[in-house]
């Protein structure tokens, strides 16, 4: 509960951080495989797409190189580049988002997942992109979600600019038993049955998913797909053994000494 009021917390102080003039570019969200970070920036981009006034684009390929990456803002956006012509691509979406600043409260947000694959080039250029009037007025609102990977790639000597301009970061850790059963109850009423598995398989499940969102609904999804092929119509701590019991392994017997 107490990680859940957290990210809550963290997903709005990230959403006040947009308004028009602080100078806050950047904020992150950390943590390992399967822990909610794609989750947080689900909740985030929809409590975002609610906001009057304000320009949302999402990086759907954060490995581009320099050319596409500008091409891909530029179709964000809504401004035609040229590949020969960067440096008018560079102007063009600065005047673009400083036009948005005259008419809205709130400045552009670029939303970037899986941004540990991001190229050291294409970070550093973000940051420049995002800044104006000597690093004084921020044009743009970046959101990097990714791995440790990430915050290792934000400490190299060419990104320590961007780094020291993350004003607010989320870490997410490794999620408690009753995060897990929470998430677990809300997918199955959601599906509309909530009484498909018992009290005692919904408790195995979290005791066995070492606290990680991704591996937890990988082993719900095994048992439902197991249930529906054998038409099984209540999932419990039986079925839980049949699929994820572990082989026993006979040793070999040695032969007779003669």
């Amino acid at each position: 509960m107490l990680n859940r009021i957290r990210r809550m917390r963290c997903i709005l102080s990230i959403t006040d951080s947009f308004s028009y003039p602080t100078t806050s570019e950047a904020s992150d969200v950390i943590g390992d495989p399967g822990s909610g970070k794609s989750v947080v920036m689900r909740l985030l981009a929809e409590r975002l797409a609610r906001l009057a006034d304000l320009s949302v684009g999402v990086i759907h390929h954060p490995q581009s190189n320099l050319g596409d990456f500008y091409r891909e803002l530029g179709d964000i956006f809504s401004i035609s580049m040229r590949a020969n012509n960067r440096w008018g691509g560079f102007k063009a979406l600065r005047a673009r988002w400083l036009d948005h600043l005259g008419s809205a409260s709130r400045r552009p947000v670029v939303l970037v997942d899986e941004a540990q694959e991001m190229t050291p080039m294409v970070l550093s250029e973000l940051r420049l992109l995002a800044s104006a009037r000597f690093d004084s007025q921020s044009l743009l609102c970046v959101v990097l979600s990714g791995d440790a990977r990430l915050l290792d790639k934000l400490r190299r000597e060419e990104l320590i600019p961007l780094g020291s301009r993350v004003r607010t970061r989320l870490a997410t850790g490794v999620a408690t038993r009753e995060e897990l059963l929470a998430c677990l109850e809300h997918l199955l009423a959601t599906a509309g049955n909530a009484s498909l598995m018992t009290k005692q398989l919904r408790h195995t499940l979290c005791d066995h998913a070492a606290g990680n969102y991704r591996i937890f609904i990988g082993m719900a999804a095994e048992l439902l797909i197991t249930a529906a092929q054998h038409e099984i119509t209540e999932l419990d701590e039986k079925l839980y053994l049949q699929v994820f019991a572990q082989p026993e392994t006979q040793t070999p017997r040695r032969p007779a000494a003669r």
